[in-house]
């Protein structure tokens, strides 16, 4: 998936070595593809059943991304792992992945065992970020589940990860990788680095509020 000066001019001279590169690759993809729909279906039907019951839906919003072969790239030299299609399907979990924005703190957990209490999904990795933030403030809960994809010839577990959110740690995040955007986060002078962190904090705080207001308004969420 990376190029010595040898190897494109090699794919210039040799164009079908190319064509065939890229077809293994847009077939290696193709299943994180279908594990991302199969993820977004079930996020779906949990929503739209929700609604359906009168229940207050406890999802904003959802947003599914497939790395792109750039960003598997980078991602797979940061944690210095050969460019072979095995290493990549082994060591980076995250290529399919999946951002669930909820109302309240209490609904990000509620939609996480929605999803993982399903027989099909295979919880394999959790990380409470909201429970225990990030140095820097982050929040957030993540999980790496494993759904099967069922394919012509063979059925593959494949890996997608789960970011569940409020709109506030959401509306953080956001704004803080704009912050941080082509810029290294060593070389920000500590105070604005504090601020950012004390804006999370801040954030966190109105999350407890307005979920506290709710539940004042219209009683616990079930």
């Amino acid at each position: 998936m990376t190029d010595h000066p040898g190897q494109i001019a090699h794919r210039v001279h040799h164009p079908e070595t190319w064509h065939e590169q890229l077809t293994d690759l847009n077939h290696f993809l193709m299943v994180y593809k279908f594990g991302l729909a199969e993820i977004n279906t079930k996020i779906t039907i949990l929503a739209e059943e929700l609604t359906h019951r009168g229940s207050s839906n406890p999802i904003e919003h959802v947003l599914p991304r497939l790395k792109t072969p750039a960003s598997i790239t980078a991602k797979a030299r940061r944690l210095g792992c050969s460019l072979t299609f095995d290493d990549l399907r082994d060591k980076i979990r995250d290529i399919a992945g999946i951002r669930i924005v909820c109302s309240f703190v209490s609904d990000v957990y509620t939609v996480a065992k929605m999803l993982t209490r399903q027989p099909d999904v295979h919880l394999v990795v959790e990380k409470d970020y909201i429970a225990n933030p990030k140095p820097n403030g982050y929040r957030s809960l993540h999980l790496i589940v494993e759904v099967p994809v069922f394919m012509s010839d063979r059925v593959v577990a494949v890996p997608v990860e789960v970011q569940l959110r409020t709109v506030a740690m959401d509306f953080w995040a956001t704004l803080e990788h704009k912050i941080y955007y082509k810029h290294d986060p060593d070389v920000v002078p500590p105070r604005l680095r504090d601020e950012l962190t004390a804006a999370a904090e801040d954030a966190a705080r109105l999350d407890l509020r307005m979920e506290r207001l709710h539940r004042e308004i219209h009683g616990p969420r079930h």
